[in-house]
């Protein structure tokens, strides 16, 4: 059996997709939680210098995407059908899409910059994304059950990490405007494992 070990910063960020994905498969791995200041002693052993890191039975791998689409591949939560992983894997990057307008505002050191990219991300590109992604639930069953054929996927979990990045910037209230997608949320939260998990992760500002 395989041993897995995930290394990020004490937030949830970009490696808590992974961690759902080890959630819902009921997979046990090591959950390493790293202080800012340990990461220059620790880069350099990351491949391309970067967290998180994912390492199987000592091998290591980065980017955050890559890793979650290869744990769901290797616990059957990719899609039953090469099509269904195609498309999963489609709305997985429309998904990181439209979180990268809201990581460049959130980064944005210049006040007077952050506030017009804010302005910009919940006024016309938030608004654009989440429209897409609801005509897409409403595509698979008429809206609900998953997104992609009649199971759980990655491409659901991802929908939970884009609601916890809008919480973060304060702008989660724009999920209710699209209830397809609002309510598909829900199920996935309520899952049992997902649920036990989202009731017990560490409280983090990120």
């Amino acid at each position: 059996m395989s041993t897995y070990k995930l290394t990020y910063f004490k937030g949830r960020g970009r490696a808590e997709l992974v961690r759902l994905v080890f959630v819902a498969a009921g997979v046990p791995y090591e959950d390493v939680r790293v202080e800012m200041s340990a990461w220059p002693a620790l880069k350099p052993s990351a491949p391309f210098g970067q967290l998180p890191m994912l390492e199987v039975d000592g091998v290591k791998l980065c980017q955050s995407n890559t890793m979650a689409r290869y744990l769901a591949r290797k616990f059957n939560l990719a899609g039953k059908t090469e099509l269904d992983q195609a498309r999963a894997d489609m709305i997985v990057d429309c998904i990181e899409d439209t979180i990268k307008p809201l990581l460049a505002f959130a980064f944005e050191k210049d006040e007077a910059r952050k506030a017009e990219l804010k302005t910009k991300y919940v006024g016309e590109q938030l608004p654009n994304y989440l429209t897409l992604l609801e005509g897409i639930v409403k595509t698979n069953n008429g809206g609900d059950g998953f997104l992609v054929g009649d199971g759980l996927t990655w491409a659901d979990l991802s929908v939970l990490t884009t609601y916890d990045w809008l919480k973060m910037a304060g702008i989660e209230a724009e999920f209710a405007k699209h209830p397809k997608l609002d309510a598909l949320r829900q199920r996935v939260a309520k899952l049992p494992k997902v649920a036990e998990w989202l009731a017990k992760r560490p409280v983090t500002e990120f």
